[in-house]
Formats: C-alpha cells, structure tokens, sequence
C-alpha cells in the first residue's frame, strides 16, 4: 500500500510538472539580428486601402492631409515603427502599368481594377505619390513590379525612373519632368506576385525561366544602391516551388524569396471577422500556428542549396482572412479586427523572429480597411486595431539580437484537439535592454509562466500588456479605444528568473534591465 502511494504521488508530481509552462533563454547563445524588415507592411490598391484610407486627395479640405495623404495616419505608423511598404499589389501589381500614374494627374489614363471588383482606377495615386509618402513615413519602399501582363523594358524602365542619377537615362529625364529632381531610395523590387495565381497561373519551371528573363534586363549597374530582388515564391507548403527555384535561378539573380500564407479557417466559408465561435477561432488559430511548420520547411529547402543563409525568406503576404464585413462591397475585403487577429499577430511575429536567421522581411495584409488592417477609417475618422497595438509593442524587436529561447507550454483543449496556450519570442537591443514578447491564445485560462535566463541577470523589469473582456471584442469608430496597451504588473523577478500571469487571450511584452 505504502509503495503504491508513493508511485502514485510520484505520479502526481509528473503530472503537474508537465503541465507547468516554462520557458529557457539563452543569452550567450546569440547570434542573429531580428531584421526590423519582418515588421513590414503591404498596400494594394483594393477596396478603401489606397482611397479614402492613405490617400484623401490634395483637395481635401475636411481630412488634413499632406499631399493628399493623412496626415493622422503618418503620425499613426510613425509611431508604430513601418519599416517597409510593398505596393501596388498583389494580384492589382500584375495589370498595373507605372506609367499609367506619373505626370499630370489630369493627363493620367484610367484603368478598370479586373481583380478588386471592376471599379475605376484614376491612377490619381502612383509612383511619385507612393515613395514620396515612404519618404515621409520612413519607410522603404517594396516595388512589386508587373511580369504577369509587363515587360523587362517596362520593368527596368520603372527601375531607371525610380533610382538612375540625373541625366543617365531618358528616363531620369522624365522624372524630372514630373516634379521629381532627385531620385529616390528603392532597394526592394518583387519581380511578380503569386505567379502560381493572379501572376500568371504559371509552373514554377516556367516562371523560372520568367524570373531569370525580367532580372537580367534589371540592371542596376549606374545605381550606387543594389537592387534587392525578390522572387515571387510559395504559397502555404508547396515545397516543390521553392525547391525548384533554389535549384534553378542563379546566386547572383536574387536576394530572396517570398511565402505567402493565410490563416483561413475555409477558402469557401471564411467566417465572420466578429461573431465568431470558439471552434472558428481554434481552426483560425490552427492556421496562424502552422506558419511555424512552413517556415521551417522552406527554410530546410533553401538550407541545401544556400547553407550560409545568404538568401532570404519573405513571407510578403500573411494574416488573417474572414468574411468581409456584412454591407460592405464583397470585392473590397474589409473586415473587422478583435482579439483574435492580435493572437495571431503576436504569435506570427514571434515565429519571424526566432527564425531571423532565414526570415528577413515579412509583409502583413494589408495596412488600412483590407484583411488584417492595422488603421480603419471612416471619412474624418480613424481607429486603431488591436494588431496595431501589438505591431507598436513589438516594435522593440527590430533589429535587436534575437535571443535564443525553449518554450514548454501545457496545452489549450478544444474537444479533442489542442494547441500549445503559450508561444514567444526574445531580443536584446543596442541599449542593452532584453524583451521578451509573450502571447497566451488560450481564450479560457490564465497561464502562470516561469522564464529563466541563462548569462544575464536583471534588476528590474516593466511591462505593457493588450487585453480584453472577450476574444470577439474590437475598436469601433464609437468605441476607438476599448482596446489598448496598458502596464503589466503580474510578473516579479529574482536574479534571472520570471514568474509571469498571463490573463486568457492576450499579448504580453517584457523590458528588463
């Protein structure tokens, strides 16, 4: 009886440390710069992104703007740290033709928009429009430029518009003509968008041979800046893609390779963005979660045939995907932002940042009114999401040491399936200071985590957390503010070691010094 008790006891004790939620980091082990790339934005002209969210229109009397751009939006990711804008597309990139929107706004042809509901596009809002607002956003411009339906000529022309000193090309010449005396800074040029889809439907085989075409004609030879190029790559786990063009295109034709992938609950039944139900959530959460299996995998493909990790892989295109919100147009994808798209932010960027070896940039769908958007606006009025808040929180990251870190989480149950409640992500920056950024998905239980840091001890530590009452829950234009980050206080500290409480469905960022 007694040696029962004791196995049985023994039994018990395992038990409860299994289900304990720990989490180890490695201060001495190092070595990878979280890129501040991976806090990258995307912007296409679909719905109200580019109109009536950036741009309102130099006319515009009512909304204060700068050149027709919002001048309350500037100020928004301003703050929130945008390091990097892709534009004009996605599927829009691949029928859009740059010329369309240089020169007097009164002289520019209009097009129809085929991809985003076969509404006019004036191409009132165009090249010098856009890197003229990255200039005062600073934030480098990503250029997606046209191979689906393009040219090479028209996409080293655009190259030559865009970044050739005065006086090396006509086309420089026709920059000046617009307005523009000196050129802008333009590393990153994407040479296609999903040219497995809207590209093109293509095989990578031939896309390849697309690719290696368009790159040799952009040459950057007068440029003292190198162009960045960005192959269009995968979409979710079609590892073949990436494997061929690994093996296919050559060293010096590019920089990296983009991945995109959404968290879709169903292709043919999205879900609602608000009233959704805990197993909508769960599935969406599954989704977001498998980023970790496909980043991995690609990278274990790049790794063959590039094991000093020279090329990049970014993942331009990634977020949440709902129903569009009810009387809106069904074309313009506008959907609300809760709780749940700052779940599956919070443990997105904390996947880009523990893989910063191979991850280098990441592009969130899309900035304002389109899929997971960090600013909503209405006329006069602009709210921020709560993926806003988290990208702001986080934004202590970029272009910190990536700490190396384990998590062991217990798990967060939903019939008879589970997920891992806790995932996270830590850095130090120039200053010194460590994050540690935590997010706990399980929308039911507080989970109690204990950190321990190897090589450093801290003799303080504050923090900021994002939470509220329900995972449903959003900011609305009547309620602006329902959400947002407060001080986070339920977490003390001896020597190297953390015990935090981490309520049920939020995000949690630590400062120690």
């Amino acid at each position: 009886m007694k040696r029962f008790l004791i196995i049985a006891c023994f039994m018990a004790f395992t038990a409860i440390a299994a289900a304990q939620n720990t989490i180890s980091i490695d201060v001495t082990g190092a070595k990878d710069t979280i890129s501040r790339f991976i806090y990258g934005h995307f912007s296409e002209h679909l719905g109200h992104c580019i109109y009536d969210g950036f741009y309102v229109g130099e006319n515009n009397k009512s909304i204060p703007n700068k050149n027709g751009v919002r001048l309350d939006v500037i100020a928004a990711l301003k703050k929130m740290k945008i390091p990097v804008l892709r534009w004009p597309g996605g599927c829009f990139a691949d029928t859009y033709h740059w010329r369309d929107g240089v020169g007097p706004k009164e002289k520019r042809p209009s097009m129809l928009n085929v991809w985003w509901g076969n509404v006019k596009e004036d191409n009132s809002f165009g090249t010098n429009e856009f890197l003229n607002m990255c200039e005062e956003l600073g934030a480098e411009p990503y250029l997606s430029g046209n191979v689906g339906s393009g040219t090479p000529q028209e996409l080293t022309d655009w190259v030559k518009y865009t970044t050739y000193p005065n006086g090396s090309s006509p086309m420089t010449d026709f920059r000046m003509a617009n307005g523009r005396t000196t050129p802008w800074k333009v590393g990153f040029w994407g040479l296609g968008n999903e040219a497995w889809g809207c590209g093109g439907n293509m095989k990578v085989e031939h896309y390849v041979d697309v690719y290696r075409q368009y790159a040799t004609f952009m040459t950057d030879w007068n440029n003292s800046d190198k162009l960045y190029r960005i192959a269009s790559g995968a979409s979710d786990n079609d590892y073949h893609w990436t494997e061929v063009l690994m093996k296919e295109l050559p060293a010096n034709m590019f920089d990296a390779l983009g991945l995109h992938h959404y968290s879709v609950i169903d292709w043919n039944k999205k879900g609602p963005s608000t009233n959704f139900s805990e197993k909508e959530y769960f599935i969406t959460m599954q989704r977001a979660l498998l980023m970790e299996e496909l980043v991995t995998k690609h990278s274990a493909i790049m790794d063959k045939y590039d094991p000093k990790k020279k090329k990049a892989l970014a993942v331009d295109e990634w977020g949440g995907w709902y129903d569009v919100e009810p009387g809106t147009n069904p074309a313009f994808l506008f959907q609300q932002n809760t709780m749940r798209d700052a779940m599956i932010a919070g443990s997105n960027l904390n996947i880009f940042n523990n893989h910063a070896d191979r991850v280098k940039m990441a592009n969130l769908a899309q900035v304002i009114n389109v899929l997971q958007a960090v600013i909503l606006t209405d006329k006069e009025k602009m709210i921020l999401t709560p993926t806003y808040h988290v990208m702001e929180m986080y934004n202590v990251h970029q272009d910190a040491l990536m700490l190396p870190l384990k998590v062991t989480s217990v798990d967060y149950v939903l019939g008879k399936d589970k997920l891992k409640a806790v995932n996270a992500s830590a850095s130090k920056d120039k200053n010194g200071l460590t994050h540690i950024s935590l997010v706990n998905i399980d929308p039911n239980k507080e989970q109690t985590v204990t950190i321990n840091i190897k090589g450093a001890s801290y003799s303080s530590v504050s923090g900021r957390i994002l939470k509220s009452g329900r995972m449903q829950d959003y900011n609305s234009f009547d309620n602006p503010e329902k959400i947002k980050p407060v001080n986070f206080e339920a977490v003390t500290l001896a020597g190297n070691k953390l015990v935090v409480k981490i309520p049920a469905t939020s995000v949690v960022v630590l400062e120690l010094k």
